[in-house]
């Protein structure tokens, strides 16, 4: 089976064949599937998907571009959410610059991941962490809030093998998805050489990011063997190889799934 590490399924862009398309991912050969929340919003609706299907489990957390929805009260209401034994990581959360520029924006950014990686380590859950355009930030909130005792994984990754490295010395783990199969993506490919496979896990961030031949349309995890093959061309191993690799290394890394 094909673990599925970050999807967004309560997306709009699926209210109107989202059980059809889980259900064919599924009979397509994948599962587990982490839903992943990015604000308190869409972690309500990743709870509930996650409580109607047996596959599908919840990531809690608030995307830096929507930390506007945190308060004390929210956030009392995130970290009671960790609780929930469907919910095996607190995420998606990080720093985004890209949008982002204003100086007092940036420092609330910082903030809330603090706080959540603080809750992380609370309730001994792995991070799943966004990070554009922010990465000495990124790094430096991690290294500052002891990131190394926490492991999660860099989703979408965008920076350089380099760095990729680094954040696999704090012992995380690498997200790929669909960029990797772009033709623009050299420095993704040259990170993915870089790197142990064994510190790869895979991803769709669907409905976004659809790899060729489907970039630009719709995203779904039935697209996910695109990614497994064209790591298998990187790697210079069969596609197999990958795809029984980063499911190891997935549920070592999401214990709670792997203990059910």
């Amino acid at each position: 089976m094909i673990f599925e590490t970050h999807a967004h399924y309560d997306d709009e862009r699926f209210d109107e064949d989202r059980e059809e398309t889980i259900a064919r991912v599924r009979a397509g050969g994948v599962s587990p599937i982490i839903n992943v929340g990015a604000s308190i919003e869409s972690t309500r609706t990743t709870l509930a998907l996650a409580d109607n299907h047996d596959f599908i489990y919840a990531a809690a957390g608030v995307h830096p571009s929507d930390i506007d929805c945190l308060n004390e009260e929210t956030f009392a209401w995130l970290t009671a959410q960790t609780a929930n034994p469907k919910v095996v990581a607190v995420g998606e959360i990080g720093l985004d610059y890209y949008w982002d520029k204003e100086p007092d924006v940036q420092a609330n950014q910082r903030y809330w991941f603090k706080r959540q990686l603080d809750l992380a380590r609370e309730v001994s859950l792995p991070v799943i962490i966004h990070s554009r355009e922010a990465a000495e930030d990124t790094m430096r909130v991690m290294r500052e809030n002891h990131g190394d005792e926490i492991s999660g994984v860099i989703h979408c990754y965008s920076y350089s093998p380099e760095m990729a490295l680094e954040f696999v010395k704090m012992g995380y783990y690498i997200g790929v998805g669909g960029v990797v199969t772009f033709k623009n993506a050299k420095k993704l490919v040259r990170t993915v050489e870089a790197l142990p496979l064994e510190r790869i896990l895979l991803e769709t961030d669907c409905p976004y990011m659809a790899p060729e031949p489907h970039r630009g349309t719709r995203n779904d995890s039935s697209n996910i063997p695109y990614v497994i093959a064209k790591i298998a061309e990187i790697k210079g191993v069969t596609p197999e190889d990958v795809e029984r690799v980063t499911e190891d290394n997935a549920c070592r890394l999401f214990s709670r799934i792997s203990s059910r």
